[in-house]
C-alpha cells in the first residue's frame, strides 16, 4: 500500500527529479507523467489563458483507501506481466537473459556466463546471494542495489581519507565503528576489484550495467501499459546515460 500512495501521490516523482537537480542531470520532457494519475483537470474560471479563454487549472484529490487498493493491483498485475510473466516476461530483467537474447543464443538463468561473471565478482566484493534465496544476482533492482552498497563504500573511503589528512582520529573511529557495525566480515576497499571502492563501481558499471541496461529501461518503457513504470524506465535510461557520460569524461582525464 505504501507503493501505491507514493506513486500515486507523485512523491517518487519529486524524490527522482531531487536527484536529478543534484547529479545536475536531464530528464525527458515527458517524466512525471505518473504523479497524474490521480490528477483531474477543472476549468480555472478566474485564470485566463493565452487567448483570453478560461486556461486549465489541475487538481489533485488524496485517492481513498479503496482507490488505492485498486491502483496497487494494478502496479503488482503490470509488474507480473512485465517482468515476471506467464509463460515469459515481457522485457525479462535479468542481465545474463538480456544479453544472451542480444547476443543471439538460448537465454537461461543461472547458468549463463553474465549471470555468472555478475556472481563472481559480488563474491569478490564480499556479497552473495541471501541465505534461503534462489533468485539470480543480476537482477536490474539488484545490480543496482548492488553500486549503491559500492558508492557508499566508497563515500566511507573518502570521510576515511579526509580524516587521515587531518589527523581527525575520532573522525575515522567512528567511520570505522558504523562500516563494521554494518558489513563486519567484507573485506578491505584496497581488497575489492580496481583496488577501491570507486574503482569497484566503475569495472562493474563497464562490464555488466552500460553493455544491457540502458535498453532494458528502453525496452521496459515501450512495453509498459501504465505511467508509473514508464517514468520508472525514463529515470533509469537517464541515469545510464549520465553514468555512461561521466564514466567516458573520467576516461578523457585519465581518472
Amino acid at each position: 500500500m505504501e507503493l501505491a500512495e507514493i506513486a500515486a501521490t507523485g512523491e517518487w516523482v519529486d524524490a527522482a527529479e531531487e536527484v536529478a537537480i543534484v547529479l545536475d542531470m536531464a530528464l525527458p520532457d515527458e517524466f512525471g507523467e505518473s504523479a497524474l494519475e490521480f490528477v483531474e483537470e477543472v476549468e480555472a474560471t478566474d485564470i485566463e489563458g493565452d487567448e483570453g479563454e478560461a486556461a486549465v487549472e489541475y487538481v489533485f484529490e488524496m485517492p481513498s483507501e479503496e482507490d488505492l487498493d485498486a491502483y496497487m493491483h494494478k502496479l503488482r498485475a503490470e509488474a507480473t506481466r512485465l517482468m515476471i510473466g506467464a509463460p515469459k516476461p515481457a522485457v525479462s530483467p535479468f542481465e545474463g537473459v538480456r544479453r544472451a537474447e542480444a547476443e543471439g543464443v538460448q537465454p537461461l538463468l543461472f547458468v549463463n556466463p553474465h549471470s555468472m561473471a555478475v556472481e563472481r565478482y559480488m563474491k569478490s566484493c564480499g556479497l552473495g546471494r541471501p541465505e534461503g534465496t534462489n533468485e539470480p544476482l543480476d537482477h536490474v533492482a539488484t545490480e543496482c542495489e548492488f553500486l549503491q552498497h559500492l558508492a557508499l563504500r566508497a563515500d566511507e573511503d573518502v570521510l576515511l581519507a579526509e580524516a587521515a589528512e587531518a589527523g581527525d582520529e575520532e573522525q575515522a573511529a567512528a567511520v570505522k565503528e558504523i562500516r563494521e557495525a554494518e558489513t563486519p566480515e567484507l573485506p578491505d576497499s584496497e581488497n575489492l576489484p580496481g583496488g577501491s571502492a570507486e574503482a569497484a563501481y566503475g569495472q562493474f558499471e563497464r562490464e555488466h550495467v552500460f553493455p544491457w541496461m540502458g535498453d532494458f529501461a528502453q525496452a521496459l518503457h515501450g512495453e509498459s501499459r501504465m505511467p508509473f513504470f514508464k517514468d520508472v524506465a525514463l529515470f533509469l535510461g537517464a541515469l545510464v546515460a549520465f553514468e555512461q557520460q561521466r564514466a567516458e569524461q573520467a576516461a578523457e582525464d585519465g581518472r
